[in-house]
């Protein structure tokens, strides 16, 4: 069990929270911080508990001990709605998207609601949808985008916010490799340019270790290791909880 630390007033944090759901435990004593201008991967085998403490975070459920601390304020019993008035966005493994509404209009929807004007809105949803690669969607239903590009229209939303923090929940998946570095370039400008702390939960381990500043590994509601790529790579306790003794390397040459 990680011990809480001191809050800080420049990072997101879960200090020491734990979930349990009919007397399982889903997280145990978790502790993660992701700084402003941070991309924090989040990876572990399914059942580790990467989406629980995402849920947490971001308001969608509330941990059973512990904290959650938005930049000093304590935001435990905070909706999600109040988190994302205060700088929180998130994607979603499954869709979330206004269906009925345009791609564009998705992105606009995003971008008025947290203050911008339509004309402005108008333009962060042109600016987001080209770094994206989808503006030559932009007047399609949302509905009818491939299970990829909804998932690139998801990050195109979240971003649209101009939040502090984007959780982002298997953003890769349905992508072809050939579209992966387009992801990776959107993650770190998420970072770099729009200045927003990132925890990025992905399967593409080549995705993860390419665009992490550090990499948490859960196992079984726990934290197992933290580090850069290089150390997480090496880590015999990794390689032997989350990829069963195969190897991270192999791992990354098989996504």
């Amino acid at each position: 069990m990680t011990a809480p630390s001191s809050p800080r007033a420049d990072a997101l944090e879960a200090l020491g929270v734990s979930r349990a759901f009919a007397g399982v435990q889903a997280l145990d004593g978790v502790t993660l911080r992701v700084g402003r201008r941070e991309v924090l991967g989040l990876i572990g085998p399914n059942g580790a508990g990467k989406t629980t403490l995402v849920n947490l975070l971001t308001g969608f459920d509330r941990p059973t001990e512990g904290s959650i601390v938005l930049e000093g304020d304590d935001v435990t019993r905070w909706s999600p709605v109040r988190r994302a008035r205060h700088g929180m966005a998130r994607t979603f493994q499954h869709g979330h998207l206004f269906g009925g509404l345009s791609v564009r209009e998705n992105v606009e929807v995003a971008a008025i609601g947290c203050g911008a004007s339509p004309r402005a809105a108008r333009r962060r949803a042109a600016a987001l949808l080209d770094q994206v690669g989808l503006s030559r969607q932009a007047e399609r239903l949302a509905r009818l985008l491939p299970h990829g590009e909804q998932r690139k229209l998801g990050v195109a939303r979240a971003v649209a916010a101009e939040p502090r923090y984007v959780l982002m929940d298997e953003p890769a998946a349905g992508l072809v490799e050939a579209e992966v570095p387009a992801l990776v370039a959107l993650v770190r400008s998420v970072a770099e340019e729009h200045g927003a702390g990132v925890v990025l939960i992905d399967h593409n381990m080549a995705l993860v270790m390419e665009v992490s500043d550090r990499i948490q590994v859960l196992d079984q509601g726990r934290t197992l290791a933290e580090g850069n790529a290089d150390e997480i790579r090496k880590n015999v306790d990794v390689t032997s909880a989350y990829l069963g003794g195969t190897g991270i390397d192999e791992a990354e040459a098989h996504v």
